[in-house]
């Protein structure tokens, strides 16, 4: 085999020695669960990326809901448009702070693949339902860890798997700081990704929706942030950046320093202000309409079934080691919105939505 072939990766190992010192190498990985030889041609993190691109739980993303169940128009967000914007996000801020770019878009794609049919309606379901709760970020380490490949998983690199694991954030804080600490900088780029890129599109599709008006956008966070979806982004974006300098390692720091992602206080009051806006104007809105009611109904049902017949389950959920209710929860979360309600269409009588 022509030698030149067999050194790209190293030569791609070598490019990542010029990142700051507080990146990833790939080289560095605490590596997979299970060994396997490396790449000729690729890196870890590039290995994990494709992993994630090919699998199935990612191409049924483009039939998860975001926000709006069932919207008419082609133009709402997606649980897969979601997670390609906030990997483009995340690779923007890696990049300008020479981090491991790879392993940020790994993170970045791989974040949402345990997210439920109907956005975070379902996922409220299934987390009443299941007898140990549900979290979507713990049902994607699980997608990546097991239920891929009829139960062998992806395979991934521990800092992946950290990241996807991580990513989640509590109301209070956009930063997501001290609630699941991600153990990389690359992680923790893309749990803010992911908050710039709902907030922003969210707002977007609230608009397109009717449901606000652009007068209705506060007016600290038009004055901060910006008029358009835009120009909010590059300031958020830009903030971020500037605000984490150290984070590249081209600013000198104190040995007992350790660089963190932020931003300022203004733009950080402004985002928050604009997540809790949606929270109060959107979100809770959207739970409690008909759509979301029938979501509800929906998942119940399958549930009841599925417990009751778990003869029934398809073989690659039947063959895990686990309880009737896992496999259950399992087969459930991986739904798309569509597929939710042929299924729950197709049942017993006793068992449709609609019916007692």
């Amino acid at each position: 085999m022509d030698a030149a072939y067999l050194g790209v990766r190293q030569r791609l190992e070598e490019f990542e020695e010029r990142l700051s010192p507080f990146a990833v190498r790939s080289r560095c990985s605490r590596g997979r669960l299970r060994t396997e030889a490396p790449s000729p041609l690729r890196t870890e993190f590039q290995r994990d990326r494709d992993r994630i691109i090919h699998c199935k739980a990612f191409r049924r993303l483009k039939h998860k809901t975001q926000v709006f169940i069932t919207p008419l128009s082609d133009h709402f967000v997606t649980r897969l448009t979601h997670t390609l914007e906030v990997a483009q996000i995340a690779r923007t801020i890696s990049r300008a702070l020479n981090l491991n770019e790879d392993l940020t878009e790994a993170i970045a794609l791989g974040h949402d693949l345990g997210h439920t049919p109907f956005g975070h309606v379902g996922e409220d379901v299934l987390n009443e339902l299941s007898l140990d709760g549900f979290r979507h970020n713990e049902q994607s380490l699980r997608v990546v860890d097991i239920l891929e490949r009829e139960g062998q998983g992806l395979n991934l690199t521990w800092e992946v798997r950290d990241g996807i694991l991580n990513h989640s954030k509590p109301f209070c804080d956009i930063l997501g700081l001290g609630w699941g600490e991600v153990g990389t900088l690359e992680g923790g780029v893309c749990k803010i990704a992911d908050v710039v890129a709902y907030i922003n599109h969210d707002l977007e599709d609230a608009l397109r929706a009717g449901l606000l008006s652009p007068g209705d956008i506060p007016d600290e966070v038009i004055r901060v942030l910006g008029t358009s979806h835009s120009e909010r982004i590059n300031t958020l974006v830009t903030d971020l950046v500037v605000y984490s300098w150290a984070v590249t390692g081209d600013q000198p720091l104190n040995p007992s320093e350790k660089p963190a992602l932020g931003m300022s206080p203004g733009v950080l009051k402004a985002s928050s202000g604009l997540r809790d806006f949606l929270f109060q104007k959107v979100y809770k809105a959207r739970s409690a309409e008909l759509e979301a009611e029938r979501a509800r109904l929906t998942l119940r049902r399958l549930y009841r079934y599925f417990l009751d017949h778990s003869q029934e389950l398809p073989r690659e959920y039947s063959i895990i080691g686990e309880s009737v209710e896992r496999k259950v929860i399992d087969y459930i979360a991986g739904m798309t919105d569509q597929f939710a309600w042929r299924v729950a269409e197709s049942l017993p009588d006793t068992f449709k939505v609609g019916r007692c």
